[in-house]
Protein backbone atom coordinates (compact mmCIF):
# COMPACT_ATOMS: atom_id res chain seq x y z
CA UNK A 1 0.00 0.00 0.00
CA UNK A 2 0.98 3.75 -0.65
CA UNK A 3 0.10 6.38 1.52
CA UNK A 4 -0.40 10.10 0.44
CA UNK A 5 3.57 10.73 0.74
CA UNK A 6 4.35 8.31 -1.83
CA UNK A 7 5.96 5.92 0.63
CA UNK A 8 5.46 2.44 1.27
CA UNK A 9 3.54 1.10 4.28
CA UNK A 10 3.57 -2.18 5.59
CA UNK A 11 0.44 -3.31 6.84
CA UNK A 12 0.18 -5.45 9.99
CA UNK A 13 -1.88 -7.94 8.78
CA UNK A 14 0.66 -8.45 6.01
CA UNK A 15 3.41 -9.34 8.28
CA UNK A 16 4.41 -12.56 7.88
CA UNK A 17 7.23 -13.94 11.05
CA UNK A 18 7.82 -16.51 8.38
CA UNK A 19 9.31 -14.82 5.36
CA UNK A 20 12.87 -13.90 5.41
CA UNK A 21 13.97 -10.48 7.36
CA UNK A 22 15.07 -9.20 3.56
CA UNK A 23 11.46 -9.48 1.92
CA UNK A 24 10.15 -7.10 4.83
CA UNK A 25 12.49 -4.44 3.87
CA UNK A 26 12.06 -4.43 0.38
CA UNK A 27 9.74 -1.98 -0.34
CA UNK A 28 11.85 0.53 1.70
CA UNK A 29 14.78 -0.42 -0.35
CA UNK A 30 12.65 0.48 -3.39
CA UNK A 31 11.71 3.53 -1.81
CA UNK A 32 14.82 4.78 -0.66
CA UNK A 33 16.86 4.03 -3.92
CA UNK A 34 13.99 6.08 -5.93
CA UNK A 35 14.14 9.00 -3.80
CA UNK A 36 18.22 8.91 -4.17
CA UNK A 37 17.92 8.55 -8.05
CA UNK A 38 15.25 11.11 -8.38
CA UNK A 39 17.82 13.73 -5.66
CA UNK A 40 20.65 12.70 -8.10
CA UNK A 41 19.01 13.08 -11.23
CA UNK A 42 17.55 16.71 -10.27
CA UNK A 43 21.04 17.57 -9.00
CA UNK A 44 22.53 16.44 -12.74
CA UNK A 45 19.35 18.77 -14.55
CA UNK A 46 20.93 21.65 -12.19
CA UNK A 47 23.91 20.97 -12.90
CA UNK A 48 23.62 20.82 -16.59
CA UNK A 49 21.78 23.55 -16.46
CA UNK A 50 24.39 25.78 -14.93
CA UNK A 51 27.42 24.50 -17.64
CA UNK A 52 27.82 26.17 -20.82
CA UNK A 53 26.87 23.59 -23.57
CA UNK A 54 29.50 23.95 -26.17
CA UNK A 55 29.70 21.42 -28.36
CA UNK A 56 33.10 20.18 -28.94
CA UNK A 57 34.90 17.39 -31.12
CA UNK A 58 37.71 15.69 -29.81
CA UNK A 59 41.39 16.17 -30.39
CA UNK A 60 42.74 13.02 -31.17
CA UNK A 61 46.20 12.43 -31.61
CA UNK A 62 47.84 8.90 -32.17
CA UNK A 63 48.65 6.84 -29.36
CA UNK A 64 51.28 4.47 -28.02
CA UNK A 65 49.97 2.61 -25.17
CA UNK A 66 51.93 0.86 -22.17
CA UNK A 67 50.12 -2.33 -21.30
CA UNK A 68 46.66 -4.19 -22.59
CA UNK A 69 43.80 -1.34 -23.34
CA UNK A 70 40.83 -1.47 -24.51
CA UNK A 71 38.62 0.97 -26.99
CA UNK A 72 36.54 2.97 -24.64
CA UNK A 73 33.88 3.18 -27.65
CA UNK A 74 33.42 -0.05 -28.64
CA UNK A 75 35.19 -2.13 -25.65
CA UNK A 76 37.24 -4.05 -27.82
CA UNK A 77 41.09 -4.89 -26.84
CA UNK A 78 43.38 -2.48 -28.99
CA UNK A 79 46.29 -4.50 -30.68
CA UNK A 80 49.79 -3.90 -31.87
CA UNK A 81 52.57 -2.93 -29.96
CA UNK A 82 52.74 0.93 -31.04
CA UNK A 83 50.22 3.48 -32.29
CA UNK A 84 47.48 0.86 -31.31
CA UNK A 85 45.34 3.88 -31.18
CA UNK A 86 44.40 7.50 -30.67
CA UNK A 87 43.81 9.55 -27.75
CA UNK A 88 42.01 12.68 -27.00
CA UNK A 89 45.00 15.33 -26.09
CA UNK A 90 42.23 17.55 -24.14
CA UNK A 91 40.24 14.98 -22.29
CA UNK A 92 42.34 11.63 -22.53
CA UNK A 93 39.66 9.66 -24.45
CA UNK A 94 41.35 6.36 -25.53
CA UNK A 95 39.61 4.41 -28.83
CA UNK A 96 40.04 2.83 -31.86
CA UNK A 97 41.36 5.19 -35.05
CA UNK A 98 38.18 3.55 -36.69
CA UNK A 99 36.16 4.16 -33.60
CA UNK A 100 37.26 7.79 -33.50
CA UNK A 101 34.95 8.57 -36.73
CA UNK A 102 32.30 7.43 -34.66
CA UNK A 103 32.67 9.27 -31.39
CA UNK A 104 30.00 12.19 -30.93
CA UNK A 105 31.17 15.35 -30.28
CA UNK A 106 31.08 15.42 -26.46
CA UNK A 107 34.61 16.35 -25.17
CA UNK A 108 34.90 17.56 -22.23
CA UNK A 109 38.31 18.95 -21.65
CA UNK A 110 39.88 17.94 -18.16
CA UNK A 111 42.16 20.61 -16.46
CA UNK A 112 44.88 17.67 -16.05
CA UNK A 113 45.44 17.41 -19.82
CA UNK A 114 44.72 21.24 -20.44
CA UNK A 115 47.78 22.77 -18.96
CA UNK A 116 48.24 25.72 -20.96
CA UNK A 117 45.67 29.26 -21.29
CA UNK A 118 47.45 30.78 -24.14
CA UNK A 119 47.63 29.12 -27.60
CA UNK A 120 44.51 26.86 -26.62
CA UNK A 121 41.61 25.96 -28.51
CA UNK A 122 38.79 28.93 -27.34
CA UNK A 123 35.96 25.84 -26.87
CA UNK A 124 38.68 23.77 -25.21
CA UNK A 125 39.54 26.56 -22.73
CA UNK A 126 36.38 27.82 -21.75
CA UNK A 127 34.89 23.96 -21.12
CA UNK A 128 37.72 23.06 -18.85
CA UNK A 129 37.27 25.60 -16.94
CA UNK A 130 33.43 25.28 -16.79
CA UNK A 131 33.23 29.32 -18.24
CA UNK A 132 31.64 30.99 -20.78
CA UNK A 133 34.49 33.11 -21.78
CA UNK A 134 38.15 33.04 -21.27
CA UNK A 135 39.08 33.89 -18.31
CA UNK A 136 41.84 35.79 -19.51
CA UNK A 137 39.42 37.90 -22.05
CA UNK A 138 37.39 38.67 -18.53
CA UNK A 139 40.11 39.45 -15.97
CA UNK A 140 42.11 41.61 -18.75
CA UNK A 141 38.90 43.79 -19.59
CA UNK A 142 37.74 43.77 -16.00
CA UNK A 143 41.47 45.45 -15.02
CA UNK A 144 41.51 47.37 -18.27
CA UNK A 145 37.44 49.12 -17.30
CA UNK A 146 38.70 49.62 -13.88
CA UNK A 147 41.70 52.19 -14.38
CA UNK A 148 42.80 52.67 -18.47
CA UNK A 149 39.42 53.85 -20.20
CA UNK A 150 40.82 57.14 -20.51
CA UNK A 151 44.35 56.14 -21.34
CA UNK A 152 45.10 58.35 -24.97
CA UNK A 153 46.00 55.16 -27.49
CA UNK A 154 44.37 52.49 -25.52
CA UNK A 155 44.90 49.35 -27.57
CA UNK A 156 47.13 51.38 -29.89
CA UNK A 157 49.84 51.73 -28.19
CA UNK A 158 51.98 48.74 -27.19
CA UNK A 159 53.00 47.63 -23.71
CA UNK A 160 56.70 46.34 -23.52
CA UNK A 161 57.30 42.91 -25.05
CA UNK A 162 58.67 41.33 -22.21
CA UNK A 163 55.86 42.20 -19.55
CA UNK A 164 53.49 41.11 -22.08
CA UNK A 165 55.14 37.74 -22.15
CA UNK A 166 55.51 37.97 -18.82
CA UNK A 167 51.41 38.30 -18.36
CA UNK A 168 51.30 35.24 -20.35
CA UNK A 169 53.22 32.85 -18.98
CA UNK A 170 51.31 33.96 -15.36
CA UNK A 171 48.37 33.13 -17.08
CA UNK A 172 49.69 29.34 -18.34
CA UNK A 173 50.96 28.72 -15.24
CA UNK A 174 48.59 30.38 -12.74
CA UNK A 175 44.89 30.64 -14.52
CA UNK A 176 42.55 32.70 -12.52
CA UNK A 177 45.00 33.14 -9.81
CA UNK A 178 47.58 35.30 -12.06
CA UNK A 179 47.54 38.29 -10.68
CA UNK A 180 47.59 41.00 -13.33
CA UNK A 181 46.75 43.85 -10.84
CA UNK A 182 48.25 47.82 -10.34
CA UNK A 183 50.53 46.60 -8.48
CA UNK A 184 52.46 44.44 -10.74
CA UNK A 185 51.76 45.57 -14.20
CA UNK A 186 51.12 49.66 -13.76
CA UNK A 187 51.28 50.26 -17.34
CA UNK A 188 47.57 49.59 -18.96
CA UNK A 189 49.20 49.00 -22.20
CA UNK A 190 51.12 45.76 -21.03
CA UNK A 191 47.40 44.17 -20.43
CA UNK A 192 45.94 45.09 -23.52
CA UNK A 193 49.03 44.01 -25.52
CA UNK A 194 48.35 40.92 -23.13
CA UNK A 195 44.66 40.44 -24.29
CA UNK A 196 45.90 41.06 -28.07
CA UNK A 197 48.17 38.75 -27.67
CA UNK A 198 45.97 35.95 -26.47
CA UNK A 199 43.74 36.35 -29.78
CA UNK A 200 46.30 35.93 -31.93
CA UNK A 201 47.40 33.41 -30.25
CA UNK A 202 44.51 31.30 -30.84
CA UNK A 203 44.83 28.56 -33.06
CA UNK A 204 41.32 28.95 -34.77
CA UNK A 205 40.69 33.13 -34.71
CA UNK A 206 37.56 34.58 -32.48
CA UNK A 207 35.76 34.71 -36.24
CA UNK A 208 36.78 31.58 -37.63
CA UNK A 209 38.48 30.17 -40.44
CA UNK A 210 34.91 28.76 -42.02
CA UNK A 211 32.78 32.12 -41.00
CA UNK A 212 35.14 34.17 -42.30
CA UNK A 213 33.93 34.26 -45.98
CA UNK A 214 30.32 35.61 -44.52
CA UNK A 215 31.64 38.43 -42.61
CA UNK A 216 33.63 40.11 -45.67
CA UNK A 217 30.85 39.42 -47.89
CA UNK A 218 28.69 41.78 -45.33
CA UNK A 219 31.32 44.38 -44.91
CA UNK A 220 31.19 44.55 -49.14
CA UNK A 221 27.45 45.17 -49.36
CA UNK A 222 26.36 48.99 -49.61
CA UNK A 223 23.14 49.06 -48.12
CA UNK A 224 23.36 49.85 -44.25
CA UNK A 225 20.28 47.39 -43.24
CA UNK A 226 21.45 44.25 -45.92
CA UNK A 227 24.95 44.93 -44.66
CA UNK A 228 23.50 44.34 -40.79
CA UNK A 229 21.30 41.65 -41.61
CA UNK A 230 24.23 39.82 -43.73
CA UNK A 231 26.48 40.33 -40.51
CA UNK A 232 23.22 38.90 -37.61
CA UNK A 233 23.89 35.66 -39.97
CA UNK A 234 27.21 35.32 -40.22
CA UNK A 235 27.50 35.80 -36.41
CA UNK A 236 25.51 32.56 -36.63
CA UNK A 237 27.80 30.43 -38.25
CA UNK A 238 30.24 31.13 -34.90
CA UNK A 239 30.59 28.55 -32.28
CA UNK A 240 28.92 29.41 -28.95
CA UNK A 241 31.92 30.07 -27.12
CA UNK A 242 33.49 32.39 -29.98
CA UNK A 243 30.06 33.68 -30.31
CA UNK A 244 29.98 34.83 -26.54
CA UNK A 245 33.50 36.17 -26.55
CA UNK A 246 33.20 38.24 -29.54
CA UNK A 247 29.70 39.94 -28.14
CA UNK A 248 31.60 40.37 -24.68
CA UNK A 249 34.96 42.15 -26.32
CA UNK A 250 32.40 44.39 -28.67
CA UNK A 251 30.45 45.50 -25.60
CA UNK A 252 33.91 46.61 -24.22
CA UNK A 253 35.08 48.57 -27.04
CA UNK A 254 32.10 50.09 -27.43
CA UNK A 255 32.76 51.40 -24.21
CA UNK A 256 36.01 52.24 -24.95
CA UNK A 257 34.92 54.68 -27.86
CA UNK A 258 32.45 56.22 -25.23
CA UNK A 259 35.72 57.81 -23.50
CA UNK A 260 36.98 58.73 -27.08
CA UNK A 261 37.12 62.57 -25.92
CA UNK A 262 40.13 60.87 -23.73
CA UNK A 263 41.52 57.95 -25.04
CA UNK A 264 40.95 59.34 -28.94
CA UNK A 265 40.32 55.93 -29.98
CA UNK A 266 36.71 55.44 -32.13
CA UNK A 267 35.02 52.45 -33.64
CA UNK A 268 37.47 53.25 -37.29
CA UNK A 269 40.72 52.96 -34.97
CA UNK A 270 40.16 50.01 -33.34
CA UNK A 271 38.46 48.29 -36.00
CA UNK A 272 42.31 48.87 -37.57
CA UNK A 273 43.95 47.43 -34.35
CA UNK A 274 41.14 44.36 -33.96
CA UNK A 275 40.59 43.29 -37.60
CA UNK A 276 43.48 41.28 -38.36
CA UNK A 277 43.95 40.40 -34.66
CA UNK A 278 40.49 38.67 -34.54
CA UNK A 279 40.14 37.93 -38.38
CA UNK A 280 42.32 35.55 -40.25
CA UNK A 281 41.90 34.90 -43.89
CA UNK A 282 41.90 30.86 -44.56
CA UNK A 283 44.28 29.92 -47.18
CA UNK A 284 44.49 32.09 -49.77
CA UNK A 285 46.70 34.49 -52.37
CA UNK A 286 48.31 37.30 -50.32
CA UNK A 287 46.47 39.38 -52.92
CA UNK A 288 43.40 38.28 -51.71
CA UNK A 289 44.24 38.46 -48.20
CA UNK A 290 46.33 42.53 -48.40
CA UNK A 291 42.35 43.05 -50.25
CA UNK A 292 40.73 41.87 -47.39
CA UNK A 293 42.02 44.26 -44.60
CA UNK A 294 40.34 47.38 -45.36
CA UNK A 295 36.69 45.23 -44.73
CA UNK A 296 38.18 43.15 -42.06
CA UNK A 297 38.47 46.72 -40.57
CA UNK A 298 35.13 47.33 -41.47
CA UNK A 299 33.78 44.11 -40.19
CA UNK A 300 34.84 45.35 -36.44
CA UNK A 301 33.69 48.67 -36.97
CA UNK A 302 30.49 48.02 -37.57
CA UNK A 303 30.01 45.32 -34.87
CA UNK A 304 31.20 48.05 -31.95
CA UNK A 305 29.11 50.37 -33.16
CA UNK A 306 26.62 48.48 -33.80
CA UNK A 307 26.94 46.14 -30.80
CA UNK A 308 23.40 46.65 -29.44
CA UNK A 309 21.67 44.96 -32.39
CA UNK A 310 23.99 42.68 -33.75
CA UNK A 311 24.36 40.54 -29.91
Amino acid sequence: MVDSCGGFVLLLEEYDPQKPPATLWQPLKLFAYSQLTSLVRRATLKESERAPKYEKVHNFKVHTFRGPHWCEYCANFMWGLIAQGVKCADCGLNVHKQCSKMVPNDCKPDLKHVKKVYSCDLTTLVKAHNATRPMVVDMCIREIEARGLKSEGLYRISGFSDLIEDVKLAFDRDGEKADISVNVYEDINVLTGALKLYFRDLPIPVITYDAYPRFIEAAKLTDTDQRLEALHEALKQLPPAHCETLRYLMAHLKRVTQNEKDNLMNAENLGIVFGPTLMRAPDVDAMTALNDIRYQRQVLELLIKNEDILF
